[in-house]
């Protein structure tokens, strides 16, 4: 009976929510941004903008994640200030004005991958904090459990977290749609470890794709294996290429086998590559992921990995040409 009666649920709750891949479809061409901005220490230190939002858009950009790191903000009772809400609901306002959907992405990933145990009730808390105060959201709004968890947090580990987490966001948005990928950092290469409730059918699974790490982290310092490499191209032979095609091949022929869209939550290479090579690898990632009928999020609007150049108020014109090939020039 219990089985039965969560099918009637679901199904209820299926017919409300809008369609997957149609959600998916909308997010079509993102940016990562406003994850390590001092926007969240005080507004008036914002390298983002208002006027970026619009930038974005105007660029042919369809969607925003928004990489959330509220961890460091919860205050002695475990709740987030409403300053740091009302940063949020700055960046919701502008992005819907701009006519951008929004990820709301927790990327508190490092905190919980090591040290799973100790973070787990502010991950639930986050998510307790966060349902609550968005439940006006517009459907544009999409939900993401965990960037890229990882280390002390296995596959098996997360399998069960994610329930957890997608019951307290389903008892005050059941029709919201959900981003979920799987554990070892959201690696394209894992998902055969994902395990989703297949009762509930408003799932966005996420991938992330760095490959080959020696091309796109060279001189990354946060990488030591790669903190000294240079002079790496892209593609450097034909495999390059045909590894990229059958590494999207694979996702999505488990995705097409679970009945479940892809996005492609963060692709890009670091600042350190040459431009031409980054160029081509941008371009290649995004249109293989778009052939597929996959979302995507370039990393990232500025800082590193950089699509926008802040200080120039300008586009890095070959990044957003080998994102958006079409885009009029302005």
């Amino acid at each position: 009976m219990a089985v039965l009666a969560a099918s009637v649920v679901w199904g209820v709750l299926a017919s409300r929510a809008a369609d997957v891949f149609e959600q998916n479809r909308k997010l079509g061409r993102g940016v990562n941004a406003l994850g390590y901005d001092p926007i969240w220490r005080a507004r008036d230190q914002a390298r983002f903008q208002e006027k970026h939002f619009k930038r974005l858009r105007e660029a042919g950009f369809d969607s925003i994640r928004v990489n959330l790191h509220p961890f460091r903000h919860f205050q002695s009772d475990g709740t987030l200030p409403q300053s740091w809400f009302g940063t949020l609901d700055w960046i919701l306002a502008g992005a819907q004005g701009a006519g951008l959907n929004v990820i709301l992405d927790l990327h508190e990933y490092n905190a919980i991958g090591n040290d799973p145990e100790a973070n787990k009730e502010k991950f639930l808390s986050f998510w307790r904090q966060l349902s609550s105060h968005c439940q006006k959201a517009p459907d544009s709004v999409f939900f993401e459990l965990l960037n890229e968890p990882c280390r002390k947090l296995t596959p098996e580990l997360w399998n069960q977290w994610l329930r957890e987490a997608l019951a307290i966001v389903r008892e005050k948005h059941p029709a919201r749609t959900v981003i979920i990928g799987p554990a070892y950092w959201n690696s394209i290469d894992r998902l055969s470890e994902l395990q989703l409730p297949a009762e509930d059918r408003n799932l966005i699974v996420t991938v992330h794709y760095y490959k080959p790490m020696e091309f796109t982290h060279q001189g990354a310092r946060w990488t030591p294996e790669f903190a000294d490499k240079t002079g790496v191209v892209w593609p450097r032979n034909e495999g390059d290429r045909q590894a990229l095609e059958r590494d999207f091949d694979r996702a999505a022929a488990w995705a097409k086998s679970q009945n479940r869209p892809i996005f492609l939550g963060e692709f890009g290479a670091y600042d350190k590559g040459e431009m031409a090579s980054r160029a081509r690898y941008t371009a290649a990632v995004a249109r293989a992921a778009e052939a597929r009928g996959w979302s995507w999020a370039y990393w990232q609007f500025d800082s590193d990995f950089v699509v926008f150049d802040i200080r120039q108020d300008a586009w890095v014109e070959p990044i957003l040409k080998a994102l958006i090939p079409q885009r009029a020039d302005r």
